[in-house]
């Protein structure tokens, strides 16, 4: 797949980055009302605008990590929200949320350690990551989560994800599926997702990749 832009914004007190690549269009940035992002001015993206506290507000709404924020002073970062949690978007990707550590994918420029947009249809070309290839796939899921998990015994940590290769997203660390009403549906330490597109207990593997589905992962 061919990189797209990375744009830097550098104000006196904050840099902020907007990464093409893990872009998925959401338009919660530029939609916000707020002064960071405008389209029409150029350039669209002006930290001096606002507060940090503002840049770090806009940056947590972006549900993929496109936008990333750095204090030019090393004095604050964005920390991960008190939960790690998956939202299960119908007909597309699964937004994660928390203290992230995706295995076996090279660095983005985005903020991929505390929110990312992955691929569940199948079809991404930029694979774990959401390209919105689900709208041409016309991928069809409600985004409800039918299974309860066991519980956890407590809402933070470390969320390691691991996009297995030709196989599921295993995700191990105290995590909470939300389902398309946003209610949580599931809690639990340790889980397998569907990446393919063809599982028939969405959003969990169900083993329908097997001999079906093609993509790099740990093996």
């Amino acid at each position: 797949m061919s990189k797209k832009k990375v744009l830097t914004f550098e104000g006196q007190d904050v840099t902020v980055v907007w990464d093409g690549n893990l872009c998925v269009h959401a338009e919660e940035c530029w939609r916000a009302d707020s002064e960071l992002f405008e389209l029409k001015r150029d350039p669209f993206g002006d930290p001096d605008k606002v507060s940090t506290e503002e840049v770090d507000r806009i940056s947590r709404r972006c549900p993929s990590g496109a936008i990333a924020w750095t204090d030019n002073h090393g004095q604050t970062e964005e920390t991960p929200e008190p939960e790690n949690t998956v939202t299960v978007v119908p007909g597309g990707p699964l937004y994660i949320r928390g203290n992230l550590g995706l295995v076996g994918v090279p660095e983005q420029s985005g903020n991929t350690q505390r929110r990312v947009a992955l691929c569940r249809c199948g079809h991404s070309k930029n694979k774990p990551f959401c390209d919105k290839s689900h709208v041409a796939a016309g991928f069809d899921d409600t985004g409800a989560v039918g299974r309860e998990g066991s519980g956890h015994a407590e809402p933070g940590g470390p969320l390691t994800i691991t996009p297995r290769k030709d196989g599921s997203l295993f995700l191990q660390g105290n995590v909470a599926i939300r389902d398309a009403s946003g209610e949580i549906r599931w809690r639990g330490s340790k889980v397998s997702l569907c990446r393919c597109g063809l599982s028939k207990r969405m959003p969990f593997c169900d083993s329908s990749h097997k001999g079906q589905f093609e993509a790099d992962g740990e093996s």
